[in-house]
């Protein structure tokens, strides 16, 4: 019920990021989430307050910056922010954690703003395909999971839930983008396809992150789902895949 409960709040304001209409409500919506994302990641792994402070005005910026640039000063500054540190090899550590965490959740998140200012239903899509295959592992894995898709990072995933996930979010994505957006069945199935794919890594890749911290869940804040980043770590996978798809 919890989980019901929070994304019939969660989902509405997403939509109305997407479909608002408006640059600065998509900005917003997005600088939102990857600041929320990124305090937790933060917290598991044990960033200095500096390097918060610095990830997350470098972040900020990266969504709404040219990339090439960006990446640039991002670099920049991970590589001075040690030589404050006493132990040096340790300063290094952090700010390879930092820099990591800005490319993983802020580049994640620039990928899905620059599809919203492209085609809002390309966005929609590139989330909707997560939470519908997310459905269909939930429910599936649940009932007929039998084989272990990664016992040592996620021991609750199983082979027959990631199956499902795969081929419930290519079907739903094949038969309704082609409605609203003017591509072939068999386009909208590479879309979801492939999404599909790398949402399942980034689920994985979160997983493992948070295995390595010896933490359960990235927060609380979301009753029933954890924390904005365990909802958001199949989506950063699958936003710049999409997008460089759709670039292609």
């Amino acid at each position: 019920m919890k989980r019901l409960l929070t994304a019939a709040v969660l989902i509405p304001a997403v939509l109305f990021g997407v479909f608002g209409g408006r640059t600065w409500l998509l900005a917003g919506v997005t600088e939102i989430f990857a600041i929320l994302a990124w305090i937790e990641y933060c917290s598991i792994v044990g960033l200095e307050p500096l390097a918060r402070a610095v990830g997350l005005i470098a972040g900020v910026a990266l969504i709404l910056m040219p990339f090439e640039p960006g990446l640039f000063i991002l670099a920049a500054v991970a590589l001075v922010l040690p030589f404050r540190s006493v132990d040096l090899k340790a300063g290094f550590i952090s700010a390879a954690a930092m820099f990591l965490g800005i490319f993983y959740i802020y580049g994640g998140m620039r990928a899905g703003y620059l599809l919203g200012q492209r085609n809002a239903w390309y966005l929609f899509f590139a989330l909707a395909l997560n939470w519908v295959g997310d459905s269909g592992a939930y429910y599936v894995g649940r009932k007929f999971g039998r084989h272990k898709l990664a016992p040592r990072i996620s021991p609750g995933k199983s082979w027959e839930g990631a199956i499902a996930s795969l081929v419930l979010a290519t079907v739903v994505t094949a038969l309704v983008m082609p409605q609203v957006i003017l591509i072939s069945p068999w386009f909208a199935a590479w879309f979801g396809l492939i999404g599909n794919m790398a949402g399942q890594l980034g689920d994985l890749a979160e997983s493992a992150l948070k295995r390595g911290a010896g933490v359960k869940d990235s927060g609380t804040l979301l009753p029933g789902h954890g924390g904005f980043l365990d909802r958001m770590d199949s989506t950063l996978f699958t936003l710049p895949v999409i997008y460089l798809l759709l670039s292609f």
